[in-house]
């Protein structure tokens, strides 16, 4: 048994006992692949009502690699608008990306980290180049480099 598939174990059992409000596991079919879905639970405006799903990619080296997460769209569930998250699900987040990833971090900081940045978002919009990026994007999500300027949104 590999260290992701120990450590996957331990984090599904804790996901299976109790997550935090706004915070709901979908499918964990084996340690590859989890989708979650999340909530923003205050009064924003831009995602009120709203339920948003994730996708969790986990490699053989989770956790000293970071998953990869992206938004998925799907019946009753959107891409959320945002000035960090792609039209295609892909976002763009430090703690995401390998320098700002921390084996201490799991699934349930990722959906929590993920939360904190809707409910302080006050911009109904799209990254800068959202289209174009969608359009001829072919890599991962882990091997995009992003250039992290703007932590205020």
């Amino acid at each position: 048994m590999s260290f992701a598939t120990k450590r996957l174990g331990k984090e599904l059992a804790k996901v299976h006992g109790n997550l935090p409000p706004g915070i709901a596991l979908v499918t964990a079919e084996g340690f590859q692949e989890w989708l979650l879905d999340i909530q923003v639970l205050d009064a924003n405006p831009i995602y009120m009502g709203q339920t948003y799903r994730l996708k969790f990619k986990f490699s053989s080296s989770y956790p000293i690699e970071p998953p990869e997460v992206t938004f998925v769209a799907g019946p009753d569930r959107p891409i959320p608008m945002h000035p960090h998250i792609y039209s295609n699900g892909i976002i763009c987040l430090d703690l995401l990306g390998t320098q700002g990833w921390s084996p201490v971090q799991n699934v349930e900081s990722i959906c929590m980290s993920l939360q904190s940045m809707l409910t302080g978002n006050t911009k109904n919009e799209r990254p800068e180049g959202d289209e174009q990026f969608v359009a001829s994007n072919r890599r991962r999500p882990r091997d995009i480099d992003f250039y992290y300027h703007d932590n205020t949104v």
